[in-house]
């Protein structure tokens, strides 16, 4: 995108550009716009047609999109999030339907799973016993092998519960589906006397856990997300094969490598292995010695 286009395509007296990202902030001295390439996303006509209207509204939308600018209020991050949970909440709940379920898409899904619970087991294993044969071992392989055990107990909850959830939903005719935003971050979420979702390129339809699973894979390991959790499902409760797919991709281990860097390593590692002792807190109130379904 070149400025002496954009001044070319929008009349408009500028002051200063401002670049962030793929998009051009534009100050006329008076108002402030947003500028981005098109793209041919029809989510935005269908969010009309549901009654969501909580983005920042677009004045023109020729090649380039001209979009209000959103002076955002400084708010704490913790409250920001809980913030943007309820306007996602509000999102799957406007534009949620059910739709004739595609046996082929969940059996993909569910051997996926299984298939990744069988690699990370079989990786995991022979990484142990490479590190085992060390005489001293580096940082990195120590934090590794002190934590291993908790790697082994969530790969078994995830294939036990990958089973309960594939019995459970092959017994469904329908499946909820809801737009996802499918981006979701706090730099994606502003709030003035409104509340806006931004940045809706990635957006398509699907199951609604999605928004949620990336959603935690970003801000899980920072924030209290039994919290968001609540908060989302007080206004859009998932159902029992939804809340059980969630919890199966969050308390999947990562594949945890070695690199040339031992610091980069014995960082990344306590990062993994701090979410994962956080998604074992999250899911231990849904889960008894009685019971096995969330």
């Amino acid at each position: 995108m070149k400025i002496n286009k954009i001044k070319e395509i929008f009349d408009l007296p500028l002051k200063k550009v401002e670049i962030r990202g793929k998009s051009y902030i534009l100050d006329t001295g008076d108002k402030r716009f947003v500028v981005k390439k098109q793209i041919n996303n029809p989510i935005i006509d269908y969010l009309n047609s549901r009654g969501f209207k909580y983005y920042p509204n677009i004045i023109e939308d020729n090649e380039y999109k001209l979009i209000e600018y959103i002076e955002e209020v400084e708010t704490p991050n913790e409250q920001k999030l809980l913030d943007m949970i309820d306007l996602v909440s509000l999102l799957h709940a406007k534009t949620s339907f059910f739709k004739e379920i595609d046996n082929d898409k969940y059996k993909e899904i569910y051997e996926d799973i299984v298939n990744n619970i069988y690699y990370l087991t079989n990786y995991y294993d022979e990484l142990i016993k490479v590190i085992e044969t060390k005489i001293y071992m580096s940082p990195s392989e120590y934090l590794l092998i002190r934590n291993i055990s908790f790697f082994y107990e969530a790969l078994a909850f995830c294939k036990e519960q990958v089973e309960e959830w594939y019995e459970l939903i092959k017994t469904k005719e329908k499946v909820r589906q809801v737009v996802l935003h499918n981006n979701l971050n706090l730099d994606h979420f502003l709030k003035n006397t409104n509340s806006y979702l931004i940045s809706w390129d990635k957006s398509k339809i699907d199951i609604p856990i999605f928004d949620l699973y990336k959603l935690y894979r970003r801000c899980g390991r920072n924030y209290d997300f039994s919290e968001v959790l609540k908060r989302y499902e007080k206004n859009y409760p998932l159902l029992m094969e939804e809340r059980k797919l969630f919890f199966i991709l969050i308390a999947l281990p990562p594949k945890l490598e070695f690199t040339k860097s031992v610091y980069n390593d014995c960082v990344l590692f306590n990062r993994e292995i701090e979410l994962m002792f956080k998604t074992a807190k999250l899911l231990s109130p849904y889960y008894t010695k009685n019971t096995k379904t969330p």
